[in-house]
């Protein structure tokens, strides 16, 4: 056996398994550091997403590095170069935040989280976001017999991306806590280190006489702007897609936890497929299921949306997207280059993924008051289909005429007809033909792209008009909007009332009558949990001081008393401003005009209260339907308590349809030695807007909670233990074992 064979499996394996560590590291490294920053910063979605810029950002720095050194100097002067960038770089380790450093608090913290970002990670970071395109670059000059072709490298380095993906919040975050984690990642970093190192070696061992001929092949012509534009926009459509789909099932499906892997396992699952020796085989089958699926797809989740549970909603949607991408992906493998502009095409796709970020990041919130970029992606995957080039040359005005004139006609509707919604079952069936019709235009992406558009925006617009919203609006923190609906009275009478949701979740509703308008309603109502707290201590709260995490519609300040304080630490700007509106809701204007608002993450709000002020503090925020979970740690308990009176108590709302949060409240409990109390309040009698809830109320000592077990009107129970999972801090938290 000759040398060259002997070695053929192992320069593979080398390259690959570089490839594959490096990825791993990458998808590790973002929530770890993310966790890192938690309890600094809060759980503000602006932090995130300023992290996920950044992460882009130098992800493209590090393909421009990568480009700009594989291209301009020569093999030997890269290896020197990039060795010691990556021996700078272990100046960053082990990963941990600048000492001393504090985020601002009296202005925007975006530049200061950069720059935190930059000095505490930005080295490493560089390096493995560099490693893709430089290492499969060496592995084209390394005289392997696969060396002209090495995109089948990029399987390897996005299954390591998908392993880490699916590992860190199944097996590394439940069983570590954060300092080990970075210990572990820093020992991994020096592996990839040594890999890297010896990938340099083998290029300079195998360096091939025949490479300079290589470079200048004829086949390896340097591609047109209209080439390297397609490849712009095949990359930037499923990036754009993705952080459109994950919002919207996080928004429009249910807030499960750690919904946002299906989505991003799909995504990097497509790149392992195109770029391995199926996608030839694959491809064309993508492209003729992806016009079969869309029909049924536009109809149940556009046009006729069905009464399905939420998870075959989201296989409707996953579906979807899988085709979607799938046919983006294969044509940009189909269309990848030779060799010598390897790393220009991954600096191209890594400059399309940023962009994808920042337009769904920064533009769309500020344009679209809904996750509107979604929709506007599917038809921009359908417009990538093969057969562009020729769709665009055959005649436009007949490709768009009948989409343009659907338009037009579905505004005039709207405009001249008062009660379109009685005619919402013959508008149905026109929009289900139209989906039908749009099969035939399959062939010709840019007839097939705007009436699939057309159908969805008429769709849109007529659920918007039948979910009858009165206000709808988008910040980083999600989609606000109020609606108007109907219920029964005790007059057996129908009756308008207002309801405020955040995402799919009712954050607060209000009947509009005078005489009802004072009575708070849903989570907070007199017969349940609030009113019997507040009927309890009767009393003796007269001068509380209160303050309420989480403002919602603002029912509860219609407990409020004259002698009372009452301090609303609210997130969203959005939410104040909905709240104050008496259009909307009049809870504030008429219980609480002298209470005091304070914006901003109420974690880091209480930490400037001073110590031993509250009577009751009352812990109500959420995002959509989950509890932000740095509020929720052992840390974030004992500030609480920091903030209470020796005889305070800690209310705590706890209903959620996906997670058992009174597990880790109840080993909180025990651990610090709290008395606590649970009620998982179902009314018994069907009462307008009452509705089941849970709540918990914890104090110091059990004599503080006496009067609710006295006072008979709810039945409040001691916390069940838990012995199966360990307390959650700032350095762990698992939200897999909280799930129902």
């Amino acid at each position: 056996m000759s040398f060259q064979s002997d070695r053929r499996l192992a320069l593979i394996a080398l390259f690959a398994g570089t490839l594959f560590t490096s990825a791993s590291l990458m998808f590790v490294l973002q929530p770890l550091f993310g966790k890192i920053l938690l309890p600094l910063l809060g759980g503000s979605p602006a932090v995130w997403n300023t992290c996920m810029v950044f992460y882009q950002s130098v992800l493209f720095l590090g393909y421009l590095y990568a480009h700009a050194l594989s291209t301009r100097m020569p093999q030997r002067r890269q290896i020197q170069l990039h060795s010691v960038v990556m021996l700078v770089s272990f100046l960053a380790l082990p990963l941990a935040l600048p000492e001393h450093t504090v985020p601002p608090t009296d202005s925007n913290p975006t530049f200061w989280l950069l720059w935190t970002l930059l000095l505490a990670i930005g080295l490493p970071f560089f390096v493995v976001s560099s490693t893709a395109p430089l290492v499969q670059k060496w592995f084209a000059q390394v005289g392997h017999h696969t060396s002209h072709d090495p995109y089948y490298l990029y399987a390897a380095s996005n299954t390591g991306s998908l392993i880490a993906l699916l590992s860190y919040p199944f097996l590394l975050e439940p069983a570590i806590g954060l300092d080990e984690q970075r210990a572990y990642w820093s020992m991994g970093y020096g592996l990839l280190c040594a890999l890297i190192a010896a990938c340099a070696w083998m290029l300079t061992k195998n360096r091939q006489a025949g490479d300079t001929a290589q470079e200048n092949n004829p086949e390896a012509d340097n591609p047109d702007f209209n080439t390297q534009l397609h490849w712009l926009l095949l990359a930037f459509v499923p990036s754009s897609l993705l952080l459109g789909l994950t919002n919207f099932i996080s928004t429009d499906i249910a807030s499960v936890p750690l919904l946002w892997i299906i989505p991003l396992t799909v995504y990097l699952l497509s790149f392992v497929i195109v770029f391995s020796k199926w996608n030839n085989t694959l491809h064309p089958i993508m492209v003729r299921l992806q016009a079969f699926f869309l029909v049924p797809f536009i109809v149940y989740a556009f046009i006729n949306p069905a009464d399905l549970p939420y998870w075959a909603y989201l296989i409707l949607h996953v579906l979807a997207f899988f085709f979607a991408v799938m046919v983006c992906h294969g044509e940009l493998a189909n269309s990848r280059p030779h060799t010598r502009h390897l790393t220009r095409f991954y600096l191209i796709m890594s400059f399309a993924g940023m962009l994808g970020g920042m337009f769904n990041t920064f533009v769309a919130p500020f344009i679209f008051n809904g996750i509107y970029e979604y929709p506007l992606m599917i038809v921009a995957a359908l417009l990538l289909r093969p057969g562009l080039k020729q769709s665009l040359h055959k005649h436009m005005l007949l490709q768009t005429g009948l989409p343009a004139l659907l338009i037009v006609v579905g505004l005039a509707l709207y405009t001249c007809i008062s009660h379109l919604l009685d005619y919402f079952d013959a508008i149905v069936i026109s929009l289900m033909a139209l989906t039908c019709l749009t099969f035939a235009f399959r062939a010709q992406p840019v007839a097939f792209a705007a009436l699939t558009g057309s159908v969805i925006f008429l769709a849109l617009g007529v659920h918007g008009l039948s979910s009858h919203t009165l206000y709808q609006e988008r910040t980083f923190f999600g989609v606000l909007s109020v609606r108007e609906s109907v219920l029964t009275n005790e007059q057996n009478q129908p009756e308008t009332y207002h309801e405020l949701f955040h995402g799919t979740t009712k954050h607060g509703a209000q009947r509009l009558a005078a005489s009802l308008s004072r009575i708070p309603l849903t989570y907070y109502s007199r017969p349940g949990p609030m009113g019997q707290l507040f009927s309890a201590y009767e009393g003796n709260d007269q001068a509380w001081v209160i303050g309420i995490v989480g403002l919602g519609a603002g029912a509860l300040t219609c407990y409020s008393k004259p002698g009372q304080q009452w301090t609303l630490y609210e997130i969203d700007p959005l939410v104040v401003d909905i709240a104050e509106n008496t259009a909307y809701f009049s809870y504030l204007s008429q219980c609480a005009r002298n209470a005091a608002i304070d914006i901003g993450d109420a974690r880091l709000s209480l930490a400037n209260e001073p110590n031993h002020k509250f009577d009751l503090l009352v812990m109500d925020a959420f995002s959509s339907d989950a509890v932000p979970t740095h509020l929720l740690t052992e840390e974030a308990l004992k500030l609480y308590f920091k903030k209470l009176k020796p005889d305070g108590i800690l209310a705590f709302h706890i209903t959620n349809r996906h997670l058992a949060l009174k597990k880790v409240l109840s080993i909180h409990a025990e651990h610090l030695h709290l008395a606590a109390l649970i009620q998982e309040f179902n009314p018994e009698q069907e009462l307008p807007l009452v509705v089941a809830t849970d709540w918990i109320v914890i104090a110091n000592k059990p004599e503080t909670l006496e009067p609710l077990v006295v006072n008979q009107r709810g039945n409040w129970q001691k916390m069940p233990l838990y012995f199966d999972m360990k307390p959650w801090t700032d350095d762990f938290t698992n939200i897999v074992s909280i799930w129902k």
